[in-house]
C-alpha cells in the first residue's frame, strides 16, 4: 500500500494576525509538521495544497498577499509538490487525482485547514475516488460558526465534522497514532 500525505491550506491567513484566524492553528500546524517530517524522512509521497481565492469579494487567500503563502511551519521544500486550488475540494480543477494515481497511492493521510470546509470536502472526495482515508484530527483546525443565531464554538465544529468523517469516510486518528500505524507500511 502506498500512502501519501495531503497538507491542505496551512496558510498565513489562518494564523494570528491573518484575515481568517482559526482556533489553535499553531498547534495544528506543528502536528502537521510532525507528519510532514515523517513523510520526508521516509521519502513517501506528499502534496501541499494552497488555496488561492478567485471568488469576487474574497477576503482571505488573495493572490500576491502574505496571507496566501504556506505557513513557515510546513513550508514546502524545493521539489515538493504544491497544487493550487480555488474550491474547498482539493481535487476539483487540480491535478491532484492524476498525481496520486501516477504515484500508485491507495491511502491518503489528510490534515490542514479548515476541518469544516476544505479538509471535509477533500476527505469525502478522496473516499469517493476510492482512496483509504486517514484524517489527523490534531493536525487540523476549524473556526467558530453561527447557525440560526446560535454560536457554535470551533472545538464543537471541529468535533462534529471529524465525527461525521470517522463514521463513514475513514479513520480519524492523532498524528502519533497515524505514525505508529503507517510506520513500515509506506
Amino acid at each position: 500500500m502506498t500512502t501519501a500525505l495531503i497538507l491542505i491550506d496551512i496558510q498565513n491567513d489562518y494564523f494570528p494576525g491573518g484575515k481568517g484566524e482559526l482556533h489553535e492553528p499553531i498547534a495544528a500546524s506543528l502536528r502537521a509538521r510532525q507528519l510532514l517530517d515523517h513523510f520526508r524522512q521516509a521519502r513517501w509521497p506528499l502534496v501541499h495544497i494552497q488555496h488561492v481565492a478567485i471568488k469576487p469579494g474574497a477576503k482571505t487567500m488573495l493572490p500576491g498577499t502574505v496571507g496566501v503563502e504556506i505557513h513557515e511551519n510546513v513550508r514546502p521544500l524545493e521539489g515538493e509538490v504544491v497544487f493550487q486550488k480555488h474550491y474547498p475540494n482539493s481535487f476539483r480543477d487540480t491535478p491532484l487525482l492524476d498525481h496520486l494515481r501516477r504515484e500508485g497511492v491507495t491511502r491518503v493521510v489528510i490534515c490542514g485547514m479548515q476541518t469544516n470546509m476544505c479538509v471535509d470536502a477533500t476527505t469525502r472526495a478522496a473516499f469517493d475516488f476510492g482512496f483509504e482515508c486517514v484524517v489527523a484530527h490534531d493536525a487540523c483546525a476549524a473556526r467558530t460558526l453561527t447557525f440560526q443565531g446560535q454560536v457554535i464554538p470551533a472545538p464543537q465544529v471541529h468535533g462534529a465534522f471529524l465525527a461525521a468523517l470517522g463514521a463513514s469516510y475513514g479513520k480519524v486518528l492523532s498524528v502519533e497514532e497515524i505514525i505508529t500505524e503507517i510506520s513500515g507500511h509506506g
